[in-house]
């Protein structure tokens, strides 16, 4: 007897990789769901990022905010969300070659977040303006 979960395809987002920050987070800890080694690990990734990552690189993807991985310790709404990603098409074969399993997909990820430009520490050229009182003539 067959699962309903095995007779749907790979198309179904039942079916869809799920990819929680805790996966690639540097402060998180193995036990609360790190799943990357802290060389390549990035510091508090948003879903938003890795849902903006993964899209780019032509993944059909879905944000998910209002879920939380079961071992996070941070629930703030900032950090909540999770990202479902197809990685088969219904035949079985990977949607994109790049990325043919979860481990590709968390590596590409740890690469491409410090390059956008949210992450970037921008220089900013403008001067503090003078503040105070100007005296009179």
């Amino acid at each position: 007897m067959t699962s309903p979960y095995a007779a749907k395809p790979h198309s179904d987002e039942m079916k869809w990789v799920c990819f929680y920050p805790n996966f690639i987070n540097k402060k998180c800890k193995a036990v609360e769901g790190r799943r990357v080694n802290l060389d390549i690990a990035i510091e508090n990734p948003t879903p938003q990022e890795i849902f903006d990552i993964l899209s780019h690189a032509g993944l059909k993807c879905r944000l998910e905010k209002k879920k939380t991985h079961p071992r996070d310790p941070n629930r703030e709404p900032h950090f909540q969300g999770r990202v479902r990603v197809q990685l088969k098409n219904d035949d079985g074969s990977p949607c994109n070659e790049k990325f043919t399993n979860r481990q590709s997909l968390m590596k590409y990820a740890c690469e491409m977040i410090p390059m956008l430009k949210t992450r970037q520490g921008g220089s900013s050229n403008s001067q503090p303006a003078a503040s105070g009182k100007k005296k009179k003539r």
